[in-house]
Order: structure tokens, then sequence, then C-alpha cells
């Protein structure tokens, strides 16, 4: 049984209906189905997504899929659990319900009519984004009423209020847009002008909710001329790596901005502009606090920045670049490890101070290391060339002397 019944005295007997026929565990949202039986929601709603369309335990035609809420008996389980405590039975929180189909289209009708005053019209959003916080249900529920088209023009109409526009952007961003979606604000490129303008507001909320549609459109855009143009508008790189630069960026901010900034390197056409926004420095100095997954977005596209000279040059520039991607080698991911030993090879093809910096760091032992583990073959045959490069750079205590090398199990590129 989840979590919630760990550690469980042994004496303890769940009773028999309070348990889901389906699972067979303690119930935490009780719902009654078109037969008259209860089971836990997520259970059912699940029995229900694979294509079934009768009640598992009586094998009876589901004629109506409404899940009616069973709050007598998710009382008395609620009581049976405090009653049991001192067994280790925890107490189950009191669920949300889903959002109504008939709510959410009043909200959005509300939302969406010009007649109505702002202040109801905010009241109308606000109340769809915390319905739209509260779980997925809700957002499968919302998204399917038409909430992109009705939002996309909310955040773009020049006629209201600026607070409207906000807080549909704020709702906007927390569903996928579809690729007509992408060309529809990629293609105007006043809207473009218009998100890359939030990216300075006073709030890094909607800063950050700006960048995150930014990367959300490029992303899904597939014509090379509007990814382009997206990338091309004027401060567009500069209001994305101000986020990124702002020592008081959540997570979110963080996650949000190198995502949209990995985005916007991958066309190669504007690379240069990411640079002299100062991506390479903002890149290094907040390298140490991304997550795994962001670590590896930000180490892809120092890589594409060190494929340009303008980038290869900023990069070297700073004191820290080469020692951070030495030690990054085998430390975070494959993937991570893949990109910083691609940025080192491009980084080192340019510059003999930053051989011997690569190499005053330890690169050899990582190099030979990265060689003989089972990271990708692509990241060998970059370690391999980087070896290659390095050959004549090492220290002659670091390596022996040259026979060792021909003999080690470094094969050549």
């Amino acid at each position: 049984m989840p979590g919630s019944l760990e550690p469980l005295d042994l004496t303890v007997q769940i009773p028999y209906h309070f348990r889901c026929p389906i699972s067979l565990e303690l119930m935490r949202d009780p719902v009654t189905v078109s037969t008259g039986q209860t089971y836990d929601r997520s259970s059912i709603e699940s029995w229900v997504a694979t294509g079934n369309t009768t009640c598992p335990v009586t094998r009876a035609p589901l004629t109506d899929f409404t899940l009616i809420p069973n709050h007598t008996l998710r009382r008395l389980i609620q009581d049976w659990c405090v009653a049991n405590r001192a067994f280790g039975v925890e107490r189950i929180p009191t669920p949300k319900q889903p959002a109504e189909p008939s709510l959410v289209r009043s909200l959005l009708n509300q939302a969406a009519s010009a007649s109505n005053p702002t202040h109801s019209r905010l009241s109308a959003l606000r109340r769809l984004r915390g319905l739209a916080r509260d779980s997925d249900k809700n957002r499968s529920v919302i998204s399917s009423h038409n909430v992109r088209e009705v939002l996309v023009n909310l955040v773009f109409s020049s006629s209201q209020s600026s607070d409207l526009s906000h807080e549909s952007l704020a709702i906007l961003v927390m569903f996928p847009l579809t690729e007509f979606d992408c060309v529809g604000i990629s293609s105007e490129p006043e809207r473009i002008g218009y998100l890359a303008n939030l990216l300075f507001h006073s709030s890094i909320e909607v800063r950050v909710n700006s960048a995150a549609l930014i990367e959300n459109v490029i992303a899904g855009t597939r014509s090379p001329d509007l990814r382009l143009q997206i990338s091309n508008t004027e401060i567009i790189f500069q209001g994305v790596i101000e986020i990124l630069k702002n020592p008081l960026s959540s997570p979110r901010a963080l996650k949000v901005g190198i995502k949209a900034l990995f985005a916007l390197c991958l066309v190669k056409q504007t690379r240069h502009k990411a640079v002299t926004a100062g991506a390479a420095e903002t890149l290094i100095d907040r390298l140490a606090d991304f997550d795994k997954c962001d670590a590896e977005r930000a180490l892809a596209t120092i890589e594409l920045l060190c494929r340009i000279q303008v980038g290869c040059a900023a990069f070297a520039a700073h004191a820290l670049t080469v020692p951070l991607l030495v030690k990054t080698i085998l430390k975070i991911s494959d993937r991570a490890t893949e990109y910083a030993a691609g940025a080192l090879l491009a980084l080192c093809s340019a510059s003999e101070l930053s051989q011997k910096e690569a190499v005053c760091a330890g690169i050899l032992t990582q190099l030979l290391l990265l060689v003989q583990s089972d990271c990708t073959d692509r990241a060998k045959r970059k370690a391999q060339m980087l070896l290659k490069l390095l050959r004549d750079a090492w220290p002659e205590d670091s390596v022996g002397n040259s026979d060792d090398f021909l003999c080690s199990d470094v094969v050549p590129f």
C-alpha cells in the first residue's frame, strides 16, 4: 500500500469495504460509478483510460462515465485512519475534486468576453489558473475546451489591461502548444517583440513566463525562417540571459532560462548575439547551480557557442571555463560528459593557452578514464581527438614518454 500505511503494525487489518476492488489498496478518493460500485478515483480512471467500458466488479456496461465522490465512505476511511494512527496509519487528506467541464466553459467565457469588467475577467483567469495548478486531470479538462486559442488572443490583445495579458500568459505556459499555435505566434513579429519586451518586466514571474512561451514557440516551430526570425529579435538574448544572471532566480527561473537560451542557440546564424549578450560568462558562473537536466542543457549550449570563433574566444577568456569543463567529465551524466568534451575540443583546437589550462586541470586522467568507460561513442571519439591534440602538451612526468602513450588503450581517431 502506498506510503500512507508504513510502517504498519501487523495486527491492523484494513476493512474490506475500504479497499479498492481494482488495486486492493486503501482508497484515498473513493468515487461511485453508474453501476453503484465504488472505486478509488485513480484506479477507475486508469481502467477507463485503457479502453474498458464495463464495471470491473459487475461486468455491467458503464452507461455513464461520470465519477461521483463518495464523501460518506471517505470520511469513514479518514476516521478509521485517525483511530489507528498509533499503529502507523496516517490520515488520508481530503482530495481536491477535479474541475467540472461546465465550470471550465463558464470561466473561459467570462474571461474571453470583452463586455465583462476587467476585475471579473481577471477573477475568472485566476480561478482557471488555480484549477490548472491543482492536477494533470484539471489541465486535461481545461485543454479540451479550446483554451489555447482563448489565451493567445488575451495575451496579445492590445486593447485590454496588461494584467489580463500577464495572467493569461501565466496560464498559457502550463499547456503544450500545437505547431499551428506556434506558427500563429512566430509568424507575427509584433507578438515576438511583445514577448521580448516582457523579458524586462519588473515582475520576475512575468519575465520567466515570457521566456517559457518563447521557448515553447521556437521549439514547436519547424520553419527555419520563422525560427531565425524569433532568434533575430532585438534584445531577446539579453532578456533571457538577464533571467539567468539574476541572483534571486528561482529553480523554475533557471530551468526556463536555460531551456530558452538553448532553444535560441540552436539557430546557428544568431549564436553570436548570445555571446554579445554575455552568455559565456553567465553559463560558466551559473553552471554549478543547475540540476542534472539543466546542467546538460547548459553544457550543450556551451558546446554550440564554442563552434563559432567569438564564442570560443569568450569562453577562453573566462578563467574558470576550462577547469570547470574538465571537472565535469564523468561527474554529471554521459550526455554532460559528451558536451563538456566537445567544448574542450573546440577550445583546445583554437588556443594553446586552453591546452595548457586543460593539462594543468588534470584532463589527461579524465580523458583516459573516459575512453575506458561506458560513455557514449561520440564522447569517446571526442576524448581520443583531444588526447591526440594534447599529446605534445603533456608534462614529461605525467605520461612517462610517448611510447607509453602509444601503447595505451586509446585508439587513434
